[in-house]
């Protein structure tokens, strides 16, 4: 494996894969088109194709998804870039243009969760549709949006975790990466003659624990005991999770005032209030039935 890299090359040493010219635009033209927006508009447009299967077969109206749809992606994503700012204000606060900027990335999961989860509620409330049963639809399409939106980071150079020397550590030239996310141990493990960091590729964790957990729900929707219960055991999967592997993450977003990572307590929280809420329905299901 070469000691030094291409400029836009990514490579997997211990698995010998060494990726040359990765673009992280397309250009069409003199018009350059980020590769993360792409796989991000395209996994968005999957998913819900995916929830209109899922609602087809469940005996719900397919149409109804494409209906909300719109409302859902747009109010997502921009719930997702409120919570990333939030978080991130103290980046942002001398240059506010900048967050504006989606090209270089910088949107946070728990905000487009948070704000998708608003968003079919209120659908649901207007349309005079049942809620949990929406949720448990939708999540499908979640998860497979999540799954290959994390290729967008990859693209992107971003959401990587400390370095190692696991079977998956990946390489990345440093000028492609944000300063930012260079922690002190991946520095320190940088070697003289060398331009290129060895990390986590925390982004490949993620996205195959939610495939995991999609194929677990596709495999489980026809056992379901009640109508929430597929979103339950997804807050619940993912949150565990996302608590891991963020516990490794350079790119964190902290409590403010604290060394406490957001999503590894959310992660945490959501993933024991699922779990309470899913055995409090249970029994309460049971002692009916007797």
């Amino acid at each position: 494996m070469a000691e030094m890299m291409g400029e836009m090359d990514i490579a997997f040493p211990n698995l010998g894969i060494y990726l040359t010219n990765v673009p992280k635009t397309i250009m069409i033209g003199n018009f350059g088109i980020a590769l993360y927006g792409i796989i991000i508009a395209v996994g968005m447009l999957l998913g819900l194709a995916l929830s209109s299967k899922v609602a087809e077969k469940t005996g719900q109206d397919p149409d109804m998804i494409w209906d909300l749809g719109p409302a859902l992606l747009f109010f997502s994503v921009l719930g997702a870039r409120i919570y990333y700012v939030i978080f991130m204000w103290d980046f942002y606060k001398d240059d506010p243009i900048q967050i504006l900027n989606l090209r270089g990335g910088g949107l946070a999961i728990y905000g487009g969760i948070i704000a998708g989860v608003a968003t079919i509620f209120l659908f649901c409330k207007i349309k005079k549709k049942k809620f949990p049963l929406v949720m448990d639809t939708v999540m499908y399409g979640l998860l497979f949006g999540q799954i290959l939106g994390r290729w967008g980071n990859f693209f992107n150079r971003e959401v990587f975790g400390e370095y190692t020397d696991s079977l998956l550590a990946m390489r990345i030239p440093v000028s492609m990466v944000r300063a930012r996310d260079i922690s002190e141990s991946i520095a320190a493990h940088m070697t003289e003659g060398t331009n290129y960091i060895q990390v986590h590729p925390t982004f490949l964790y993620e996205g195959m624990w939610n495939l995991m957990i999609l194929i677990f729900l596709l495999v489980y929707l026809k056992h379901k005991r009640f109508d929430g219960e597929i979103a339950l055991i997804y807050f619940a999967g993912y949150g565990i999770g996302r608590a891991l592997i963020e516990s490794i993450r350079t790119d964190q977003l902290f409590l403010t005032g604290t060394t406490i990572p957001v999503s590894m307590a959310l992660g945490i929280a959501m993933a024991a209030v699922s779990i309470v809420a899913d055995l409090v329905i249970r029994a309460k299901i049971n002692k009916g039935t007797k």
